[in-house]
């Protein structure tokens, strides 16, 4: 039986003598963790209090500080590690490298002021205390470190992308770095190695592993889904297995395996779209399984008896709690003060930066096994740990809510403002036709991204030709199974999703009609890249939808997985007349981009024989894209833009009255000929 709560509570082994001590049997085992999972997060909303501190009370409760129902083995700590490196690697997918670019300044500044405050005070603070000067400064590291134990909660609220938190994750990397870095020299320095060999290896081993993980994944995990994409199950095993690879190379050159998760999300978030399947089922497995596991066994580590039992140890968490709250309460201010920044969002940077768990208790670990610090730290440390991580969950929730009213009103108020509002109010209804299960994948990840964004519905339709005779029951069972596989893809990404199908005479005919009668605001048709003479004269499938169909069409060809996507491109001409459609295409082609992580581009290509070219009006809502203004032939002027990696978009403009012409119009079909290797999209808008 644990004495942690012994001076507190009165014994308890009346209580438990029917368990015969900690539970060791691994399915009693796992369905009380499974219990504390469901049971505590719920009944702590309904007390308006974050559920994971629910997760962190819970394992105070049955660990072996409290209870005693569990032991935190190497079963529980093997999970949870897991679920430490699952919650930086969820927050490495989270960040995008262009918000970091874009919030570098408040990053760095947060960052440096986020370590150099709580290594000031931590080390007077405990020169003050008596302890000795590398003592002082390693324990004034384990406050420069936090660990990002509410990022859950602002996930929840959907404000991971905002500004405030972005800064926060930057913040992070660079202050845990540096204070991985104080880490290692003081141990070093204390085992008398600090030598000039040391800081040669460290350092540039460092730089040569950021380096070559921002680099190498995404290039290798390109190739991956290129050469795998259409086996799901490999998908989400290579991105498990990256997580853990660049964790253990982290720990290999002595870096906390937790940067390396860090690194791991943001090298393979750009390969990832937001919306699809695979970031559903990682964000599931992550948040539901592996993240609670890891807070469960946090609050086994805490043992709240031991500061009744030992008075030093009580001075000493005072201490090491005060400087915890206010050496993270000031760079938080002080970030939000030369920033701008609101007070809920100097709230909300101060909660998510100010919980300290994991990695704090194995830095000072590392150190009370070298006789650096005594048990006093040790306790104080644990101590440390309860206070916050219970405050930062309450702290996130309570200003997160503020920042997320704030950044919905923004929103509101710009769309209101702005002229061009075409999306404003439309949930797609996208229609895609199923057919092929080798090639239809795109189609519905396309599909499920654009109405995923929009709050649509995903509306797969497959089609059964009887012009020759009756349907065999074959033919029927094919068509559901197509159908059922598209459905299951569209639940995968929780997307909501209405199969359709029937049986016509005609396929162009039934697309047409099933976009008419379930009120379809789209179509998505795949699109081999050519037609012959006879498609042209007597008019192929897709020639026949687009001269019909009352609603804009996406004439895909796809030769790589969508999820690889580099650069959208939007490729115009300047032919001296306004675009029509421009505006619409590109609203399509900028979600498209932002959900893909990829590049928008826009290119205006101008005739050679046009002496001043016009310039195409951006509306105010995407004025940030930029725009490229080439010379030259319209098809050569492409083909020298385009890589295998890009998806490249046009605007469909032909003339439909033209018998013995493709309606795509020449230009889509000789650059889909003379490469083989680019992916295509034509944007056709209904004839009117």
């Amino acid at each position: 039986m644990s004495y942690g709560l012994y001076p507190i509570l009165p014994r308890l082994d009346a209580i438990l003598g029917f368990l015969g001590g900690p539970v060791t049997d691994p399915v009693g085992i796992f369905l009380i963790i499974m219990a504390i999972m469901l049971v505590a997060p719920l009944m702590f909303e309904r007390l308006r209090m974050p559920g994971i501190v629910g997760l962190i009370l819970a394992g105070v409760l049955v660990g072996p500080n409290g209870l005693g129902i569990l032991q935190r083995d190497s079963t529980i700590i093997l999970l949870g590690t897991v679920g430490l490196l699952f919650l930086m690697f969820l927050a490495g997918l989270e960040t995008s490298l262009d918000d970091l670019k874009q919030n570098a300044n408040q990053a760095l500044g947060f960052g440096f002021a986020t370590f150099a405050v709580p290594m000031l005070m931590g080390t007077f603070a405990f020169l003050g205390l008596g302890y000795g000067f590398l003592a002082s400064i390693l324990v004034a590291s384990c406050f420069a470190s936090h660990t990002l134990l509410s990022l859950p909660v602002v996930s929840k609220l959907g404000i991971m992308r905002s500004p405030i938190v972005t800064t926060t994750l930057g913040g992070t990397l660079i202050t845990n770095v540096l204070a991985i870095l104080i880490l290692a020299i003081v141990v070093k320095a204390h085992q008398g190695d600090l030598t000039l060999t040391f800081w040669l290896i460290l350092i540039p081993a460092l730089t040569l592993y950021t380096i070559a993980t921002l680099w190498g994944v995404p290039r290798v995990g390109r190739w991956f889904f290129r050469r795998f994409g259409h086996d799901e199950g490999a998908e989400f095993l290579f991105v498990v297995a990256t997580l853990f690879v660049v964790s253990y190379v982290a720990k290999l050159i002595e870096i906390e395996p937790i940067i390396g998760a860090f690194l791991a999300g943001i090298a393979i978030t750009q390969l990832i779209p937001q919306l699809s399947p695979l970031m559903n089922r990682i964000q599931f497995i992550g948040n539901t399984l592996f993240v609670p596991f890891f807070l469960i066994s946090v609050g086994m580590l805490v043992n709240p008896g031991i500061l009744i039992q030992e008075w030093e140890s009580l001075l000493v968490a005072g201490v090491m709690i005060t400087v915890a709250i206010v050496a993270k309460f000031i760079p938080a201010w002080l970030t939000g003060l030369i920033f701008h920044y609101p007070n809920p969002s100097r709230f909300t940077m101060f909660g998510l930066s100010v919980a300290q768990a994991a990695s704090t208790l194995a830095a000072i670990t590392v150190a009370y096994n070298i006789d650096l610090v005594d048990q006093r730290t040790v306790n104080g440390t644990i101590a440390m740990i309860l206070v916050t991580c219970l405050l930062s969950p309450w702290v996130t929730d309570r200003w997160g809510r503020q920042v997320k009213s704030s950044l919905s009103q923004s929103r509101q108020n710009t769309t209101e403002s702005s002229p061009f509002t075409p999306n404003k109010t439309i949930k797609y209804r996208i229609l895609v036709p199923v057919a092929n299960p080798n090639t239809e994948d795109n189609l519905l990840q396309l599909g499920i991204l654009l109405a995923k964004q929009s709050k649509g519905t995903l509306l797969p339709f497959h089609v059964l030709l009887d012009h020759l005779g009756p349907v065999s029951p074959e033919d029927k069972t094919r068509q559901e199974q197509l159908l059922a596989n598209a459905e299951q893809i569209a639940h995968a990404a929780v997307t909501t999703v209405k199969t359709i199908g029937r049986v016509d005479d005609s396929i162009d005919k039934a697309i047409v009609r099933a976009t008419q009668e379930n009120n379809a605001s789209l179509v998505i048709c795949g699109w081999k890249g050519y037609s012959n003479y006879r498609d042209n004269f007597f008019g192929s499938v897709i020639d026949n939808v687009l001269r019909r169909c009352p609603v804009p069409v996406l004439v895909t060809r796809f030769t790589s997985p969508l999820k690889t996507t580099r650069r959208v491109i939007l490729a115009v001409p300047d032919s001296g007349k306004i675009q029509p459609y421009l505006e619409e295409a590109l609203q399509i082609t900028n979600t498209l981009a932002t959900e893909l992580k990829a590049q928008l581009e826009l290119v205006q290509i101008t005739p050679n024989n046009q002496r001043i070219p016009n310039v195409l009006e951006i509306p105010e809502t995407l004025d940030d894209i930029a725009l490229e203004q080439k010379r030259g032939n319209f098809v050569s002027s492409v083909l020298e833009k385009v890589n295998e990696d890009d998806l490249l978009v046009l605007i469909g403009s032909s003339d439909i009255t033209l018998t013995g012409l493709s309606v795509l119009g020449k230009i889509p079909e000789s650059i889909a000929r003379s490469d083989q290797n680019v992916s295509i999209m034509i944007i056709h808008y209904p004839n009117q």
